[in-house]
């Protein structure tokens, strides 16, 4: 089966392939004899109801500094290619939503990974609030009297913007803190959204397991661990990857979620678990196949692409 593919994602120059999931699927997909397209999402458009973008066709490489060449760009109605994978990253913000808008006109013809409208649906600090049984306690709110009284009863808390992402702007507050008025303060100036506190968890200096699901079944995790006195794990705020395996918990979270996760289309997810507690489900564009393939893992890539082959064949 030969496909045609488009990715949308930052440009192809900016990332980091030692650790963009993106880039493997690409690497992958040129593998199996793909034709992949490239465009970004600013060159995304929709005219008359049809979903055009500016893409070009690229040849990528696993050689840092010198990773790709792109073709001459063409104009591309993409509900002539097979598959789209939406592999922008966050911020998840009104140009993303407007993005999952445009995609939802030609899917599922053309089968866009993750299902547009269940990505717009799914914030991923939102979307794991239906879990609560397999979650710390968690409150999103921005009334300074709920989060007080959340304060009192959980003691030390971690808050962090409600569409936040990579780590950024996640503060762990005591029960006593007298920073904490300082912080609301900041909080309430810089987003107009309300935003997430979680009982904080201790063990996180343990490791935070990214553990990823292709097509609601689990197929591989790394476990994270933060650098000395910070409590975020995010790779790209100095957290290492480790090898691990899941515990009896871990899977038990997988396989509930899973059947969700199927039925929505949301082939890959990448979901985070401290200490046996769900802290996330992030479905935009999930990081980590890398880290586990470097690590003695499976390569992921392969799976996935057989889960899209199928879908496309069917």
């Amino acid at each position: 089966m030969t496909l045609t593919v488009a990715f949308q994602m930052d440009h192809i120059r900016s990332i980091k392939i030692a650790g963009d999931t993106g880039f493997a699927l690409m690497l992958e997909a040129q593998r199996r004899g793909h034709r992949v397209l490239h465009y970004t999402p600013d060159r995304l458009s929709l005219r008359d109801g049809a979903v055009i973008a500016m893409a070009e066709t690229i040849e990528a490489r696993d050689v840092e500094g010198d990773h790709f060449t792109l073709g001459t760009p063409e104009r591309v109605d993409l509900s002539t290619v097979d598959a789209v994978l939406m592999r922008q990253d966050p911020p998840f913000d009104l140009a993303y939503i407007t993005a999952t808008h445009f995609l939802e006109r030609i899917h599922p013809k053309t089968l866009v990974v993750n299902d547009p409208t269940h990505v717009r649906n799914a914030p991923e600090k939102i979307f794991v609030t239906h879990f609560p049984h397999l979650m710390p306690p968690t409150l999103i709110s921005r009334d300074r009297q709920e989060i007080e009284e959340f304060r009192r009863e959980h003691g030390d808390v971690v808050m962090k913007p409600l569409y936040g992402h990579g780590g950024a702007s996640v503060f762990k507050v005591g029960r006593e803190d007298p920073n904490f008025g300082s912080l609301y303060d900041l909080f309430s100036n810089l987003f107009r959204e309300p935003w997430v506190i979680q009982r904080f968890l201790p063990k996180i200096t343990e490791g935070d397991k990214r553990i990823i699901l292709i097509d609601g079944e689990a197929a591989g995790a790394i476990n994270r661990v933060p650098a000395a006195n910070d409590i975020r794990s995010n790779m790209v705020r100095g957290g290492a990857a480790k090898p691990t395996d899941l515990t009896a918990r871990e899977r038990e979270i997988c396989e509930t979620i899973g059947p969700d996760l199927k039925r929505m289309g949301l082939i890959l997810v990448g979901i985070d678990v401290i200490d046996g507690n769900l802290t996330e489900i992030n479905v935009t564009a999930p990081t980590g196949i890398r880290a586990i393939k470097r690590l003695g893992g499976p390569d992921l890539a392969v799976t996935v692409w057989d889960v899209i082959e199928s879908k496309v064949k069917a």
